[in-house]
C-alpha cells in the first residue's frame, strides 16, 4: 500500500484510538483531542517550577480527575521548563498517548528531589484543580525514580500507586513503601544506576514482610535508557489507574505483566504512525 488518502489515514488512526493503543501521532495537526499544557513559574514560593496538564474534557466534565505526578531524570534538570517535555509522560501525551488524568510535572534544577517540595506542589494542585485525592499516582525514572520512592515513602497515605524505573531510594526508613501498591523495574544491563539499588529496596520489603503490595521486574538485557519507553506504554497507565487509596483493603493489581516485548512495541507503534503520515 504505497498511497493513502487523508480520510483513510484518519479512519485507521481513530480505530487505533478505540483500541487504546499508545500513540496518536501528529494529534495536533489533525485536530484530534489533546488537553492543555500550562507552565507554572514561581507559582509556589521556594519550590520547583512545574507543568500542569489537563485532559481535553477536564473543564467540560467538571468532576474530580486522577492526577499523575511525573518526576524526570537528571538529564532534564535545569531552569528551562520546556526540557521536562523532552521525554516521559508529557512527551507521550504530545505524541498522542491518551491518558485520562491530569499530570503534575515539576522541574528539578539539580540535586536530589525533595519530598516536602513535591508534597507542597501536590497540595497546591489539589487546591486549584478538581483532583481526585484518592487517585494520585507517581512515576519516575532514574533520579526521578529516587524522587518517586522518597516521596511515596514519606507520604504513603497520599499515593494510590507508584512506579519507579531504574532507580533506588534515599530513605533510611523505607517501611512506608510497603503500604502502597508499588512496581519497581530495572534493567539488568543498566550502567548508569546499578540494579542493586532496586534490589536493595525489594530485599528490605521482603525481609520486613512488607512486600504484599510490591511488584518488581528485572528486564533482562535492559539498558538504563530503555526503560524510558515504559512511559509510552498503555499498560503502565492501566496499571497505575487501577488503584485507589480508598480501596479497603489495599491491593496491588497483578492481572497482567509488562515484559521486554511490551517495551519494544512502544516505539514500533510510534514509527507506524510516523510512516503513515509520511506516505502522502
Amino acid at each position: 500500500m504505497k498511497f493513502y488518502s487523508f480520510t483513510a489515514k484518519l479512519g485507521i488512526i481513530l480505530s487505533f484510538i478505540i483500541c487504546m493503543l499508545p500513540f496518536r501521532a501528529a494529534a495536533q495537526d489533525n485536530k484530534l483531542p489533546i488537553g492543555t499544557f500550562t507552565p507554572m513559574r514561581n507559582e509556589v514560593e521556594n519550590n520547583y517550577d512545574f507543568w500542569i496538564y489537563t485532559p481535553a474534557d477536564y473543564e467540560a466534565n467538571n468532576h474530580v480527575t486522577p492526577l499523575i505526578i511525573f518526576l524526570h531524570g537528571a538529564s532534564l534538570c535545569g531552569h528551562d521548563l520546556n526540557r521536562v517535555r523532552r521525554y516521559g509522560v508529557l512527551d507521550a501525551i504530545e505524541r498522542g498517548k491518551i491518558i485520562d488524568a491530569m499530570v503534575l510535572a515539576p522541574q528539578n534544577p539539580g540535586g536530589a528531589w525533595d519530598p516536602q517540595k513535591i508534597n507542597a506542589l501536590l497540595e497546591w494542585t489539589e487546591k486549584h484543580y478538581l483532583v481526585d485525592t484518592t487517585r494520585v499516582f507517581v512515576i519516575g525514572m532514574s533520579l526521578g525514580g529516587y524522587g518517586t520512592l522518597d516521596f511515596v515513602g514519606t507520604y504513603p497515605h497520599k499515593v494510590a500507586a507508584a512506579m519507579a524505573l531504574c532507580s533506588g531510594c534515599s530513605l533510611k526508613d523505607m517501611s512506608g513503601l510497603g503500604t502502597v501498591p508499588l512496581w519497581i523495574m530495572h534493567g539488568t544491563a543498566d550502567r548508569a544506576v546499578s540494579i542493586e539499588q532496586s534490589k536493595r529496596i525489594v530485599n528490605y520489603l521482603q525481609e520486613n514482610h512488607a512486600d504484599s503490595l510490591l511488584r518488581y521486574n528485572w528486564i533482562q538485557g535492559g539498558s538504563h535508557s530503555l526503560l524510558a519507553r515504559l512511559m509510552y506504554l498503555q499498560k503502565t497507565y492501566d496499571w497505575l489507574t487501577a488503584h485507589s487509596s480508598a480501596d479497603t483493603p489495599r491491593a496491588v493489581d497483578r492481572s497482567f505483566d509488562i515484559d521486554m516485548n511490551d517495551i519494544r512495541k512502544t516505539y514500533d507503534e510510534l514509527q507506524w504512525y510516523k510512516n503513515m503520515f509520511e506516505k502522502d
